[in-house]
């Protein structure tokens, strides 16, 4: 993150403008490869899901065994309708999800053309696109955590300290965050509370999840390694906790956008392109 190349600008009566130096040219680099990734593995793995668009748990998922998640298209004297059913929850989804479209442009399929890669049914394509860029995510990712293993980068600013966890603080942190209360001055140099549990979370668990349940779901690894079946439970199952973990990846990036925008577009997009960011301190905080 921050590191002591800092240059300071001050008005005589304002306050100090410091660019520090937030982060490292690998963090950036392996950044966007990472956002390149996450929005074609997305696109694709909605391909894929779309070809069966419907999740188990257990060894077995054929279309006569009860789903716990399905997006359909459903016949009616009005026409077809679009559903998304979550256990006994159903929610009409028409013209988005199960029915995209409506009227006579209206298409029976699970998420709609302008969100997959390929745009048209096809599962063999859709595929290619997700084996490839699952590996160059795998590689950028091993990178990443090598370079942040050695260089001290996870201990030194992920890793939360004692007092950054405790129930007060976390508290106090939920808050401001709620109240769009962002960090100013020398706090701004660090990754608050909230940042970095979520970074471990997604990084050290996720991450981890959406690899091993992706070799799972492939029959060549589970010939190879049986032992995945069990660890998860099938292969259906293995697929659910993929869908999941990838759609808690999405709403993880979704609420890091807001975050970025609310915080300071232009600083934030300036220290992940330039490494440089600019924070605002009182003359007694230095």
């Amino acid at each position: 993150m921050a590191t002591l190349d800092d240059h300071s600008q001050a008005t005589p009566t304002g306050p100090m403008t410091t660019v520090i130096r937030r982060h490292s040219l690998a963090t950036r680099v392996t950044h966007w490869i990472n956002v390149l990734c996450l929005s074609l593995l997305l696109m694709s793995g909605l391909q894929i899901f779309n070809a069966h668009p419907a999740l188990y748990w257990g060894q077995y998922g054929a279309d006569a065994d009860p789903s716990w998640l399905s997006i359909s298209a459903v016949d009616e004297d009005g026409g077809t309708r679009g559903v998304l059913r979550i256990g006994n929850l159903q929610i009409t989804t028409t013209g988005i999800l199960g029915v995209s479209g409506t009227g006579d442009d209206a298409t029976e399929r699970g998420f709609p053309s302008w969100i997959t890669i390929p745009s048209y049914q096809d599962l063999a394509t859709g595929r290619r696109w997700h084996l490839f860029f699952a590996w160059l995510f795998v590689i950028n990712g091993t990178i990443y955590a090598l370079i942040g293993f050695l260089s001290g980068h996870f201990r030194r600013d992920l890793a939360p300290s004692g007092e950054e966890i405790s129930p007060h603080h976390l508290g106090q942190e939920i808050a401001d965050h709620a109240r769009l209360r962002f960090p100013k001055g020398e706090k701004a140099r660090r990754y608050n509370v909230l940042q970095k549990l979520a970074y471990l979370i997604v990084i050290f668990i996720l991450l981890p999840l959406m690899f091993a349940t992706g070799l799972t779901m492939s029959p060549g690894m589970d010939a190879g390694y049986p032992f995945l079946l069990d660890l998860f439970g099938g292969r259906q199952s293995a697929r659910s906790i993929h869908f999941i973990c990838a759609w808690s990846i999405v709403l993880f990036v979704l609420v890091h956008v807001a975050m970025v925008i609310l915080s300071g577009l232009w600083n934030n997009m300036r220290s992940m392109i330039t490494g440089r960011y600019v924070i605002e301190t009182e003359r007694d905080d230095r």
